[in-house]
């Protein structure tokens, strides 16, 4: 029995690799994502607990413990977190003797150092006690003496709990809605189209693309190379309207130099090797009705039946990221580059594919997706942690109007 004047604390401290993994684990288990009464979503982070901040510049996990007297009784929560530059803003820059090269006028992007808070969790037996707010300030400390001048989590917009959290007691501000879009992946291969030229890109040239075109989209990452370098990056597609190149890619200067009307691109992210996830709370009726549809998809895969995929078990996706385009062919072209992505997660075994956009995304016509599967209305939501340390000042971020689109960093979805 505990004695009557022991004392019960709860204790904010790093994550240790050798000793915490299964209890991090199995508070996991218990904290299963998703609306009371719902279908609810499970992670499996696949015995790495801190593998989806662990590819960012700078991460740190850190974990909630029940200490009573000097006898540790088990953790009860976690918070991760990472940090990175990014494009907050644009400023004009006008051409001088130092950048000949340079056009007369052109938008240089605003880069700003900035946290992200994700993977919060609490035992549900440990709810309503300030558990969370304790792990949140802790990890925004750590934020601070690390320089970073915003912090911003995303959540679901139903979920009251997590809203009221960051909004009323941490300070952060509702800042962007993108939509979350989830295709799911058919027993049959989808065609793409014949009139669209798809070349895969080199790491080097999708970096010199992105950072051309793309630069001073809000969200952009200082450190684009890693992304696309990063072994979990499948690859950078470039389409365009077959017949634009005579012969074959001339390559990206080319490309630059004399881009076409109309082009699209698109990278893929391998989501299936840093974790899987598991939709829970489904009826026998549900899961008997979404299995008919595979068996008709696989013995008339001419028929095309929409079949809904084997999300009942732990199952891999792949996230699509960097979209963007230009020309009165986008949204078609953008359209082939995901019925190739598509292809792309049957052949790994995938269930679905999903991508993020900003809700007012012109290319989103293009992007082909089940709403029930979907999220039309995923919250971002900024807190501003410090002083202005941009390379440039765009005043207060957190009080900027959004851009048609926002690049999304695979590393933290």
């Amino acid at each position: 029995m505990m004695a009557v004047n022991e004392q019960v604390r709860i204790v904010i401290r790093e994550f240790n690799v050798n000793k915490d993994c299964r209890q991090v684990e199995e508070v996991e288990r218990r904290c299963e994502v998703g609306p009371s009464g719902k279908l609810s979503l499970f992670t499996d982070l696949l015995g790495d607990p801190v593998c989806r901040v662990r590819h960012s510049p700078a991460y740190l996990m850190l974990v909630a413990e029940i200490v009573v007297g000097e006898e540790s009784r088990g953790i009860v929560g976690m918070i991760r977190g990472c940090i990175k530059s990014v494009t907050c803003g644009k400023r004009l820059w006008r051409n001088n003797h130092d950048f000949p090269k340079l056009p007369h006028q052109q938008h240089l992007p605003v880069f700003t150092k900035l946290s992200y808070i994700l993977g919060l969790r609490v035992s549900p037996h440990h709810r309503r006690k300030g558990i969370g707010l304790k792990l949140v300030r802790k990890m925004e400390e750590w934020f601070r003496e690390n320089g970073a001048e915003y912090s911003y989590i995303a959540t679901e917009n139903d979920n009251q709990a997590s809203v009221k959290l960051f909004t009323h007691k941490c300070g952060y501000a509702k800042f962007r809605t993108p939509s979350i879009l989830v295709q799911p992946v058919f027993a049959h291969r989808v065609k793409i189209s014949k009139s669209v030229t798809i070349f895969k890109l080199t790491p080097t040239e999708a970096e010199t693309l992105y950072r051309h075109k793309f630069s001073t989209t809000e969200f952009f990452p200082k450190d684009m190379d890693s992304i696309l370098n990063n072994k979990l990056n499948l690859g950078t597609f470039l389409a365009v309207p077959k017949g634009t190149f005579t012969c074959h890619w001339p390559g990206i200067n080319e490309f630059l130099t004399n881009p076409p009307e109309s082009w699209a691109v698109l990278s893929v992210w391998n989501c299936k090797d840093v974790f899987k996830l598991e939709v829970r709370g489904a009826s026998r009726m549900t899961k008997g009705l979404a299995k008919t549809t595979r068996l008709m998809d696989r013995a008339f895969p001419w028929l095309k039946v929409p079949s809904v995929p084997e999300v009942f078990r732990p199952f891999g996706l792949h996230f699509m990221y960097g979209l963007g385009g230009e020309g009165p062919l986008s949204v078609k072209l953008t359209k082939a580059l995901c019925d190739l992505a598509h292809n792309l997660a049957a052949e790994s075994g995938c269930e679905v594919v999903v991508t993020e956009v900003a809700s007012c995304e012109p290319l989103k016509l293009g992007i082909p997706h089940w709403r029930k599967l979907s999220c039309a209305e995923d919250l971002w939501c900024i807190k501003r942690l410090g002083e202005d340390y941009s390379d440039g000042s765009v005043g207060d971020w957190t009080k900027s109007r959004p851009g048609l689109s926002i690049f999304v960093d695979p590393r933290e979805f």
